[in-house]
C-alpha cells in the first residue's frame, strides 16, 4: 500500500503544464486585445487627419499640412474682424458725442460742462459748483435739469458708465465728512441715482470716489482748486466694459 501511494503522488508532479498552458493561453490573448487597440486608434488618426484635411479646404485623405497660403487667409480674416471692430467702436464713441453736445449745448457754452476723450471713452467733467454746495454731497438748484438731459443720452446706450467725484486739496472734516474721500463718494453717488431716477440702468453704472488723488490742475490757485472740485462721468469703450475680461481698473483720481 505505501508504494502504490508513493507511485501515484510522483504522477502528480507534472500538473505545472496545466498551469503554464493557461498562462501562456492569457498572454496571447492580451497580445491580441493590444493589437486590437492599436488597429483601432489608426483608424482613429485617420479619420482625425482627414476632418483636419477638409476643414482646411484639403482633398480628403491627405495628410499633408496646413499651406502658408492658408495660415494667411485665416490671419487676414481675424484682422479684418479686429478692424471692423474697432472702427464700430470709434463711430459709436463719436456719435456718443455728438448726441451729448446737442443735448448739453448750452452748459457746455458756459464753462459749466466739459467733454474730453480719453483712452478709456468719452468723459463729462461737470464743475461741482454747477451741482453742490460748497461742502455738500445734496444737489442743488438746476442740477437735477443737468442731469437729466445727460440722462436722454446715456439712457439710450448700453455701454458701462463710471461716475467719480473729485475734490480739491483742502481737507474737510465735519460729523458727515470726516475727509474728502467720503465727500467725494458721496457726491458720486448722488448722481448716480439721479441718473438712475431719470432711467439710465443701474446695472450699468458705478460710484467712485477719488478725493483730491487726480486733479486735472495743480491746486495752486482758488480757480485752480475750483477746476478740480468735479464729477466726471466717463462712457467706457468697448474694452474697457466692466462686463468685458478686458477690463482694467480705473486708476485713482482727485476730485
Amino acid at each position: 500500500m505505501a508504494a502504490r501511494r508513493k507511485r501515484e503522488e510522483h504522477d502528480n508532479h507534472d500538473r505545472w503544464l496545466i498551469s503554464y498552458a493557461d498562462f501562456v493561453t492569457l498572454l496571447f490573448a492580451f497580445f491580441v486585445v493590444m493589437y486590437a487597440i492599436s488597429s483601432v486608434n489608426e483608424e482613429k488618426y485617420k479619420t482625425f487627419s482627414n476632418s483636419l484635411s477638409q476643414a482646411f479646404s484639403q482633398q480628403p485623405g491627405s495628410t499633408a499640412s496646413i499651406s502658408k497660403p492658408s495660415l494667411q487667409s485665416l490671419v487676414d480674416k481675424r484682422d479684418a474682424r479686429l478692424a471692423a471692430q474697432q472702427r464700430q467702436a470709434r463711430e459709436e464713441m463719436q456719435a456718443v458725442e455728438e448726441n451729448l453736445q446737442k443735448a448739453l449745448g448750452p452748459e457746455i457754452a458756459d464753462g459749466q460742462i466739459g467733454l474730453r476723450k480719453s483712452s478709456r471713452g468719452m468723459e463729462v467733467d461737470i464743475s461741482a459748483s454747477a451741482l453742490f454746495n460748497e461742502g455738500d454731497d445734496k444737489l442743488q438748484g438746476d442740477a437735477k435739469q443737468t442731469l437729466q438731459k445727460l440722462a436722454q443720452v446715456l439712457s439710450k446706450e448700453n455701454k458701462a458708465i463710471e461716475v467719480e467725484g473729485h475734490t480739491d486739496n483742502v481737507p474737510i472734516k465735519n460729523a458727515k465728512f470726516p475727509s474728502n474721500w467720503e465727500l467725494s463718494s458721496g457726491r458720486a453717488g448722488s448722481v448716480v441715482r439721479t441718473l438712475a431716477a431719470y432711467g439710465v440702468p443701474e446695472s450699468r453704472m458705478t460710484a467712485v470716489g477719488m478725493a483730491a488723488n487726480q486733479p486735472v490742475v495743480p491746486n495752486d490757485t482758488p480757480e485752480h482748486r475750483a477746476q478740480n472740485r468735479r464729477v466726471s462721468i466717463t462712457i467706457l469703450s468697448p474694452k474697457f466694459d466692466r462686463s468685458s475680461q478686458g477690463m482694467q481698473t480705473p486708476e485713482a483720481r482727485g476730485n
